[in-house]
């Protein structure tokens, strides 16, 4: 699996070498297609790097928040927050800014609701931050950063 993993994420890489914004879209449909680009390369980063994934968008009905991919990178659940910045944005800001102190609350709420609800017992978990900058032109810069809080 590694190895099938390896050449999606260089596909992928490929393909996210002029960035990640998608230059058609305007305004929030902008904002919302580079999100979605970021998720499905830091899936494919993660995949590259030994997780393995149980889940990807895990919401919770009537509960704020929502963890962008799940899964286990050797035996400890990571649940995953992607925070992509593009264009002029990526300049003004670091995207794990992003993840504050209110979002690390509905991460951990709707993170606890996923055990219970998979009859997962108390196993180690962690909850990391993939940060991604894309920058009109040059390829995606990606931090990991594990146990982020």
């Amino acid at each position: 699996m590694p190895f099938f993993s390896r050449i999606i994420f260089a596909l992928v890489n490929r393909a996210a070498r002029r960035g990640l914004e998608d230059p058609a879209a305007r305004g929030k449909a902008r904002t919302r297609s580079t999100g979605v680009r970021g998720e499905t390369f830091a899936y494919w980063y993660l995949r590259r790097h030994g997780y393995v994934f149980i889940a990807r968008n895990f919401t919770v009905a009537g509960m704020k928040g929502e963890i962008d991919l799940i899964g286990y990178d050797g035996d400890r659940l990571a649940f995953v927050e992607v925070k992509t910045r593009s264009g002029e944005s990526a300049e003004l800001a670091r995207p794990e800014e992003a993840v504050t102190a209110e979002k690390r609350r509905a991460l951990t709420r709707v993170a606890r609701v996923f055990m219970s609800e998979r009859r997962i017992p108390d196993s180690q978990c962690r909850y990391d931050v993939v940060a991604i900058e894309s920058r009109p032109g040059s390829p995606p810069v990606v931090r990991l950063h594990k146990a982020a809080f």
